[in-house]
């Protein structure tokens, strides 16, 4: 439970009253001096420092997504509002209104966003004019998780369904049903490379959508048909995030069991099995032949993807890792007790400490030296990092593109998925009324200023 009394007005339930927005224009605090911060290593020859807060939401922020090229960020908040800023400035610089209920999650792309919504709905929006283009309808509950991928959009809900939809049109293409509870995170790939001995007509690709949910399993379904190819069983409580590792075709999971598990696409196997977490494990990311993981305990970890070694915990967070990025030897940490940190990959050696924010910080992304912080007070912050490598910003050469917060380009933006290279509990299937609130409540980590542990 995070000390601290929330701002005024902010429901830390993550309920928000309909029709709540934040102002109309973007409104920014001016740069100001980052706050005091541990520096536990050399800083490199520039300091890290705060280049902006920005405030325009009236709830928490629950993600954030930028660009593919790097030109605008994403915030989704509990004011029941997304907002897209520019990168130059920053500035916001679309108000993104309609969402009769608190904004879950998002994804970017160069010329629209998409959101999704306790209110049931996906929708789509211009990112120039920030007009609702579409709306996406056929859930019955809340909408947790969206991915754009292979040329649709799917979403997951507390419905016990996913779905894919037309991007063009927002009809509802496939609705996939099997799942006894809710779908919580998603992951896509295309066929024949990842499963070769898949029984098909086509000698074409095939799409595939990865669904983890709170009834312990993960499903694999064909996109064009809805079918489901496979069931992955084992964990003993929800699947809480996954990351696809392509070359290897394999898949790992990471659960409220404490445990990280690695699955044989190809055949549904069970590979191994990750155990040194003493909580849930909430957030995942792959990085070449390592993963990292963050959990409720308190700590991050680094595996070795061949052996399923734990070859180092990266300490000091005094609450639940909600959110992690690795970026160029360095892995940046968000948790709920308010604070980023900054990692030395290699020795787990704490090299920063990044404090300002009043509540847990829900998502971050780092790129081109700059880090952009969301948090449940209703604020985003934007902090230079360039120090922590140890050179200064690039000067002359810098990318037409890039602007204010010193992104070049975003790279991969992926909801719920990632490719390599690049987020106790009895076995039961959680039917109980009280149990699975409880469940969804830590999954929305993320989205709320409290975690049941």
């Amino acid at each position: 439970m995070i000390c601290d009394t929330p701002p005024q007005g902010l429901r830390i339930t993550g309920l928000c009253d309909s029709g709540v927005s934040a102002p109309g224009t973007g409104h920014i605090r001016p740069p100001m001096r980052a706050p005091a911060a541990e520096n536990m290593g050399s800083g490199g020859s520039r300091a890290p420092c705060l280049r902006s807060v920005c405030a325009d939401h009236r709830g928490g922020i629950n993600w954030l997504s930028v660009s593919p090229d790097g030109r605008r960020v994403l915030t989704c908040s509990e004011d029941g509002t997304a907002r897209v800023w520019r990168t130059s400035g920053p500035r916001c610089c679309a108000l993104l209104q309609g969402h009769e209920d608190y904004v879950t999650h998002g994804q970017l792309e160069d010329d629209a966003a998409y959101t999704c919504s306790a209110d049931h709905t996906v929708r789509c929006w211009d990112v120039d004019t920030g007009l609702c283009t579409h709306v996406f309808r056929g859930h019955t509950s809340r909408v947790n998780r969206l991915l754009v991928a292979g040329g649709y959009v799917f979403s997951g809900s507390y419905d016990r369904t996913a779905r894919c939809w037309s991007p063009e049109s927002s009809w509802q293409l496939q609705e996939f049903r099997g799942h006894r509870n809710s779908v919580l995170v998603l992951a896509h790939f295309t066929g024949r490379a990842m499963l070769p001995s898949f029984e098909s007509d086509s000698e074409e690709d095939r799409d595939f959508l990865v669904t983890g949910s709170t009834d312990c399993t993960i499903k694999l379904w064909l996109v064009s048909d809805g079918r489901c190819c496979c069931t992955l069983r084992g964990h003993k409580g929800p699947v809480l995030c996954m990351v696809l590792d392509v070359p290897r075709r394999a898949l790992f999971t990471g659960s409220r069991d404490h445990t990280v598990r690695c699955w044989d696409l190809a055949t549904g196997d069970q590979m191994c099995i990750l155990q040194a977490h003493q909580g849930a494990v909430i957030c995942l990311q792959l990085v070449n032949r390592h993963l990292y993981s963050g959990s409720t305990d308190h700590t991050a970890k680094c595996w070795l993807v061949a052996s399923g070694e734990c070859v180092r915990t990266f300490k000091a967070h005094r609450h639940t890792v909600s959110t992690l990025q690795y970026h160029e030897g360095i892995l940046f940490t968000g948790s709920g007790d308010s604070c980023a940190r900054a990692f030395d990959a290699t020795t787990g050696v704490l090299k920063k400490v990044f404090k300002g924010h009043k509540f847990i910080i829900n998502s971050l992304q780092v790129c081109d030296y700059m880090l952009c912080t969301a948090s449940h007070d209703c604020t985003m912050r934007v902090w230079d990092v360039c120090g922590l490598y140890g050179r200064d910003r690039v000067g002359s050469g810098q990318s037409p593109h890039k602007g204010a917060f010193g992104f070049l380009r975003a790279g991969k933006n992926r909801v719920g998925c990632a490719e390599s290279p690049s987020r106790s509990t009895t076995a039961h299937d959680v039917e109980d009324g009280d149990n699975q609130e409880e469940v969804l409540e830590l999954f929305r980590c993320a989205h709320l200023a409290t975690i049941h542990e």
